[in-house]
């Protein structure tokens, strides 16, 4: 899950330029790093010359803007949702969202801090104040980014510099360990019976798809950064066609003896036939849609089973 620090100001303090100095020193360090922006004049396009256009610049992965409406807290929820592939989600304009903040004051500028300082994490300052909290300069953003890594440190992927790691599993006790994923692809009339028939000229879509997704598990280390290599067990993947949705369903299931998990190895085996599929049938039907991937269960491990409860 993403650690998420807010900074919150009043409009015009200089939110967006420290943003983006703090975006880069983070992008230095190997951070993946997200940003959710509360824009209470609309939604801006992504252009260069917005503000959502510098922080991409700068380096954020994903910029999502929030718009005037209501339920901002229920939208950020969301918004932070969708980003928990990010290392770092920072929030701006939100000023009294429920997460770790920052809070910034220009007092040259007659813009002070929304609230107490002792409300905040940290404050960054061009006067001198009264606080509890850590306070920053302007122009320490090189500063403030050692700080917000302090922050992570809970964090498995991060060593104590804030950069990126892979997680030591040597302490942990080798068990049998399971999962099983579950995707499919959604397909038109035409392509569905093409692929029952045989009749796609790349051959036998469910074999080679088959095989795919097995070399796909096989590969996830390769793939995905940080994921372990892992001795895998066996990986039993199966295809099947479904005449009531017109699509291909998919479900992987992966067993290793190990020391950790192999839920990335049964979610990529998936995608991975998932990918084949549409390769070999793009050239009958390029609207196909690969959804609901997700894992369905997982047993093994110091966090016990998990079964999907909503199939």
């Amino acid at each position: 899950m993403a650690h998420v620090i807010g900074f919150s100001a009043w409009s015009g303090t200089g939110k967006t330029t420290l943003l983006q100095k703090v975006i880069r020193r983070m992008k230095a360090r190997g951070v993946r790093v997200a940003v959710v922006k509360h824009d209470v004049h609309g939604i801006d396009p992504c252009e260069d010359g917005k503000d959502s256009g510098r922080l991409r610049a700068a380096g954020a992965e994903s910029v999502v803007l929030i718009g005037p409406g209501d339920a901002p807290e229920r939208r950020l929820r969301e918004a932070i949702t969708a980003l928990s592939d990010a290392d770092i989600i920072l929030v701006e304009g939100f000023k009294y969202a429920p997460i770790p903040r920052v809070g910034l004051c220009r007092a040259a500028a007659g813009k002070l801090l929304p609230e107490p300082p002792e409300n905040y994490i940290a404050v960054v300052t061009d006067t001198a104040m009264a606080a509890n909290v850590p306070r920053f300069g302007w122009d320490e953003d090189e500063e403030l980014t050692d700080f917000l890594m302090e922050q992570t440190k809970d964090f498995t992927h991060f060593n104590d510099e804030g950069r990126a790691r892979m997680v030591d599993v040597g302490d942990k006790g080798i068990t049998a360990r399971t999962a099983v994923a579950a995707g499919r692809v959604l397909l038109n009339r035409t392509t569905f019976d093409l692929i029952r028939s045989g009749g796609v000229k790349k051959g036998d879509v469910l074999t080679v798809a088959q095989v795919a997704g097995i070399m796909g598990a096989k590969r996830t280390p390769d793939l995905i950064p940080m994921c372990h290599p892992v001795l895998l067990d066996g990986v039993d993947l199966s295809l099947t066609l479904d005449e009531a949705r017109l699509s291909v369903e998919i479900t992987a299931a992966v067993r290793t003896g190990g020391r950790t998990g192999v839920e990335m190895e049964a979610l990529t085996a998936v995608s991975v036939a998932a990918l084949t599929v549409y390769d070999m049938c793009k050239a009958v039907q390029r609207d196909m849609v690969i959804t609901d991937i997700r894992l369905m269960k997982k047993s093994g491990g110091v966090h016990g089973d998990f079964e999907r409860e909503d199939e």
